[in-house]
């Protein structure tokens, strides 16, 4: 599919059909993360894959999957991501949200919905999932085959409400 029509239909699904990800599937969203750009080509993520029910169940204690049968668990080391030496900042949300919507195109791209959810209790999901303390949930990303049956409008900005030109 064309990348402008990709990301055009693509919209977030909030209800799963119970049909498991194939694993091909599941490895060409994880390859699609894998070589996203980072800061630096530094790679601090780590992505945790959970789609055993067991997991699913520890997940839904800190946040909403919807029902997906598979979701992953983009994580961040801050010991290892850039920092802007003139502040300081440190690129570990950028990084994630960067691997994050690769994946999350890789599967509209795959047939399957997705959810990009940054709503969750991390301490309660670093508990559950063993994560260790060097390493910050950034997002979840929910995915599996929609059961919705009409996508939802989509209502944007109007490009001059978005783009600016020279100045603000």
């Amino acid at each position: 599919m064309e990348f402008s029509k990709l990301i055009a239909k693509r919209h977030s699904v909030r209800n799963y059909l119970p049909d498991k990800v194939e694993s091909e599937k599941r490895d060409a969203i994880l390859e699609a993360g894998r070589i996203a750009p980072t800061a630096a080509n530094l790679q601090p993520l780590k992505v945790l894959v959970i789609e055993e029910k067991s997991n699913l169940s520890k997940l839904e204690k800190a946040a909403n999957i919807y029902d997906a049968p598979l979701a992953f668990i983009v994580c961040a080391d801050s010991g290892i991501a850039w920092k802007r030496p003139f502040d300081s900042k440190q690129t570990t949300d950028i990084d994630a949200s960067i691997v994050t919507d690769h994946m999350m195109l890789q599967a509209e791209s795959l047939g399957l919905g997705s959810v990009w959810i940054c709503y969750f209790k991390p301490d309660i999901l670093k508990t559950e999932l063993n994560i260790p303390d060097n390493l910050e949930v950034i997002n979840i990303l929910a995915v599996g085959y929609s059961a919705e049956t009409k996508a939802p409008e989509k209502v944007r900005k109007s490009m001059e409400q978005f783009a600016f030109f020279e100045h603000l």
